[in-house]
């Protein structure tokens, strides 16, 4: 029999941490969602000045709604939540979250303002004639929407390495003390957005060319997280025992069977496949690659809190 003796009185801590449920992968699968969206709508307007598709140049609306949804799952963890303005109080340059609190509030204009640029004049007439005092905005959007197209990737990058960094900055949980995770968080929020950009209709060659930039971040997905196994290995006590979890450990089959298998294994092969041959995406391999996203996170949250 073991007993543990503590002089504290919180049992979310003691004698092991449980914290953050259900809502913190959720906002950070969302998040990363959002950032990849926001990379992919500025990296396919630039390819090589083809005219986008009609979905394609909506995709940067659709990054403040999904923002929206995460913030709204991390809004319900928080224990206080009328104090979320005193993020917006102040500006701390060495604190990790005070960053993500003023990278949320810019996607929103940055995003929305893209948004606009990217739409045609005829598809603009409609919202005009019930917008009227939007249309100086739109104006302004479509003379910068070189400089808006780069402000929304940068803006792409923070908020999915954001994601990583807010893990990664809890050095305390041994399975989240590693610098991959802000790499690691990027390349698969970049990765889930081209699965879910090949949901929509698109034109083919925008397809084609999502495959492609999918297919590297699979790969460099999968190098991360050999990397952030190989950290944990070689680290001290307490980060060995952190890798044991996913290697031998309570996490070891749904770290495998859902993230590397199913979510980048199988993905990879149907891609791979597809794009050699030309064939039309299917919706299997985004599908399986968006759970794989979530089950990432959901992984990782978990066993740090383990």
């Amino acid at each position: 029999m073991h007993e543990t003796i503590t002089n504290r009185a919180n049992p979310m801590i003691d004698p092991a941490l449980h914290i953050w449920g259900w809502e913190i992968p959720v906002y950070l699968f969302l998040g990363g969602l959002a950032a990849g969206l926001m990379i992919l709508s500025a990296m396919l307007a630039r390819r090589d000045g083809a005219p986008l598709s009609r979905w394609a140049r909506r995709l940067p609306f659709a990054a403040p709604a999904l923002l929206s949804l995460g913030m709204l799952a991390l809004f319900l963890d928080l224990e206080h939540p009328a104090h979320v303005f005193r993020f917006y109080l102040a500006f701390r340059p060495a604190s990790p979250m005070s960053w993500g609190a003023w990278i949320l509030v810019a996607i929103y204009p940055a995003s929305l303002l893209y948004g606009l640029a990217l739409l045609t004049d005829e598809e603009w007439a409609p919202a005009a004639r019930a917008a009227g005092p939007f249309e100086k905005f739109r104006a302004f959007a479509v003379a910068k929407t070189g400089a808006l197209a780069w402000i929304n990737a940068v803006l792409g990058i923070a908020l999915g390495a954001y994601t990583g960094v807010l893990l990664g900055n809890l050095g305390a949980r041994a399975a989240w003390n590693s610098p991959v995770l802000a790499p690691l968080f990027l390349v698969s929020g970049f990765s889930t957005g081209a699965a879910l950009a090949m949901l929509l209709p698109l034109s083919p060659s925008e397809k084609h060319l999502l495959r492609r930039w999918d297919l590297a971040a699979i790969g460099v997905e999968a190098a991360l997280l050999g990397l952030f196994l190989v950290g944990l290995s070689t680290g001290g006590a307490a980060t060995r025992e952190a890798a044991a979890l996913f290697l031998g450990g309570a996490f070891t089959a749904p770290f495998f069977v859902f993230v590397v298998i199913a979510g980048l294994g199988v993905p990879f092969v149907l891609e791979a496949v597809e794009w050699r041959k030309k064939l039309a995406p299917t919706l299997f391999a985004p599908a399986l690659l968006l759970a794989g996203g979530l089950a990432l996170r959901w992984v990782l949250v978990a066993a740090g809190q383990a």
